[in-house]
């Protein structure tokens, strides 16, 4: 194999070590080059095969050279790729108008990542506080959590492994322990300006709120005038069966912002905020802005995203009940499976010992996923996952599974 571009290395051990010597050491990257993708797999620099269970950390929802999405970015690619947010453009009212009616929400705006909506949504509580009582400013939010790596959403992670190095944060942050009715009680008052809640707590293990925690959320919300938000950067846009996780419950428990990002524009960078009339009355023109979120190539082709995902979410809410009843069969033969957890596409399996080692064993079986909490494995698969795949990955799990001794 010959590199497309002079100076780009076609060994393992040669694209390592320049790194090593050139890029900041902040990943600890798995032993593996990744060249190119197909559908629900990936090919490394000798064109082995690996089924892949993680998409990008949620990202390539499509999978990899979808067809539809590869037209899409050719067509758009040669006429307007960027313009920024000083002119309008054909494809973000359309995607704003689209993202608002798959929510129920009033008001979007365009981010480029998960963390940046984070943030948005942060001022936008903060604003809204502000308006009520200088003394507005408090959040809260839940431990366990993960809400992004920037200043604002390390404040409100409810993991001291991700926030120690920073400290001190943005101070008034409350944090309560997931679907403690009574805690979340405690916490609020008239000083709370927001709460930050993930339905399914992605780094923090896969964890589901219980939806009377959810509802309590919304009630306190509203009885001292604070702004609920959903993060649904992990767990929303398809992920879990339905356009985004608080819509799984009956009844629909509204936020008054929700963000999201990874899935929507399939590896494209975008994120986004939406809100209510009463969250976005908060920011006035000029507070916020970005220069590259809701650029004209992201905005089509996640408008072209957003269509296939419509004919896709019944096979997302089918398979994934497929794979946690795969999943659970497992956990039945093996005692260190302690719990399977998830919804949709979006799954995890808790073990009683460290899951780092399987994470490895399984990439060289020819399946990626990770482990998330030191022991429990992920599996984001991509949207277009079939029972075929599942059983290829249950096969595999299972080989591993039968070594461990117990």
């Amino acid at each position: 194999m010959t590199s497309a571009l002079p100076g780009v290395e076609n060994s393992l051990q040669a694209i390592a070590d320049i790194e090593r010597q050139y890029v900041l050491q902040n990943y600890a990257r798995y032993p593996l080059a990744l060249v190119r993708g197909k559908g629900c797999y990936v090919y490394d620099l000798e064109g082995k095969r690996y089924l892949d269970f993680l998409s990008g950390i949620g990202v390539n929802a499509l999978g990899h050279a979808h067809p539809r999405i590869l037209k899409t970015i050719r067509q758009q690619a040669a006429l307007l790729i960027h313009c920024s947010n000083l002119y309008y453009h054909q494809y973000q009212g359309p995607l704003a108008g689209r993202l608002v009616e798959m929510s129920g929400l009033a008001r979007a705006f365009f981010a480029n990542t998960g963390t940046e909506a984070v943030e948005g949504a942060l001022k936008m509580a903060h604003s809204h506080g502000r308006s009520v009582s200088p003394d507005k400013y408090e959040l809260i939010a839940l431990e366990n959590s993960f809400h992004g790596r920037t200043m604002g959403a390390l404040s409100v992670t409810g993991q001291a492994k991700y926030r120690e190095d920073f400290e001190p944060l943005i101070p008034g942050v409350k944090f309560v322990p997931a679907n403690n009715l009574a805690a979340l009680e405690a916490a609020f008052s008239d000083c709370t300006a927001g709460i930050l809640l993930e339905i399914i707590q992605g780094e923090g293990g896969i964890y589901p709120l219980a939806h009377e925690f959810v509802a309590k959320a919304r009630e306190l919300s509203d009885r001292h005038n604070a702004l609920l938000i959903a993060d649904e950067t992990q767990c929303g846009v398809g992920r879990p069966g339905t356009y985004f996780a608080y819509q799984r419950a009956t009844p629909v428990v509204m936020p008054d912002v929700a963000v999201a990002a990874k899935p929507v524009a399939c590896g494209i960078p975008l994120g986004f905020i939406l809100a209510n009339e009463k969250a976005a009355a908060a920011i006035k023109p000029g507070m916020h802005g970005t220069t590259f979120g809701g650029g004209p190539l992201a905005c089509r082709v996640a408008l072209e995203f957003l269509e296939i995902l419509d004919g896709l979410l019944p096979a997302i809410e089918r398979v994934g009940g497929y794979f946690h009843a795969r999943l659970n069969e497992l956990a039945r033969h093996y005692p260190f499976v302690k719990e399977v957890r998830g919804f949709g596409l979006m799954l995890g399996v808790e073990l009683t010992v460290p899951g780092k080692q399987f994470v490895m064993d399984a990439m060289a079986e020819g399946l990626l996923i990770n482990c998330t909490h030191e022991a429990v494995l992920r599996f984001l698969p991509p949207y277009i996952v079939t029972e075929k795949e599942v059983d290829q990955c249950i096969r595999i799990l299972g080989k591993l599974f039968a070594k461990v001794e117990t």
